[in-house]
């Protein structure tokens, strides 16, 4: 029987959202020339709560994209059962730009990787720079670390972390889930 945790509960994570906000404002100031891309499906739920933050902390005026991966993983062919590809929806080239790459979980470091190699068909970015809820330390198979995290989890090999949405589950928390 699996065991579940709540690891970050639904008032620290509204803090976490708020503090990776306030950041990305330190960093890019009124984001001229700064655009936010969040990867499908996870990555996207976090982007569009860091929009709806930044817009009422005034920050309005920047490029924002949803960026579909599961052609560019490299266990595409290998993967069980069918992946289901999400819509890509970037209207703008990130030529020369800032790009804050946003994803829910950093784990191995292939989603990053993948997300990188598909970014590259909307130009070459002035810089990519990675967003996370949750770093999950100690299992990079890739030499990728996030930018910005809002948590960072030491787990086992056998845990699972899940970010889920109030949206989707009907409250925002961060689970760990593991075995007895």
């Amino acid at each position: 029987m699996p065991v579940l945790r709540v690891i970050h509960d639904c008032d620290r994570f509204a803090l976490t959202i708020e503090r990776l906000c306030r950041h990305l404002i330190e960093e890019h100031g009124d984001f001229a020339n700064t655009c936010l891309v969040g990867v499908q499906t996870g990555g996207v739920q976090l982007a569009e709560r860091l929009r709806d933050k930044l817009t009422q902390m005034g920050v309005t005026d920047y490029d924002y994209g949803k960026l579909d991966i599961t052609f560019y993983r490299d266990d595409f062919r290998t993967a069980k059962g069918p992946l289901t590809p999400q819509q890509t929806e970037i209207d703008f080239l990130v030529e020369n730009k800032r790009v804050i790459l946003v994803d829910d979980v950093l784990y191995s470091g292939r989603t990053t990787l993948s997300a990188l190699t598909a970014l590259n068909h909307f130009g070459r970015p002035a810089q990519v720079e990675l967003l996370v809820m949750v770093d999950r330390r100690f299992r990079r198979s890739l030499p990728i670390k996030a930018n910005y995290r809002g948590i960072t989890v030491d787990s086992l090999h056998d845990e699972y972390v899940e970010v889920q949405w109030a949206e989707t589950h009907g409250k925002d928390q961060i689970i760990l889930t593991g075995s007895e």
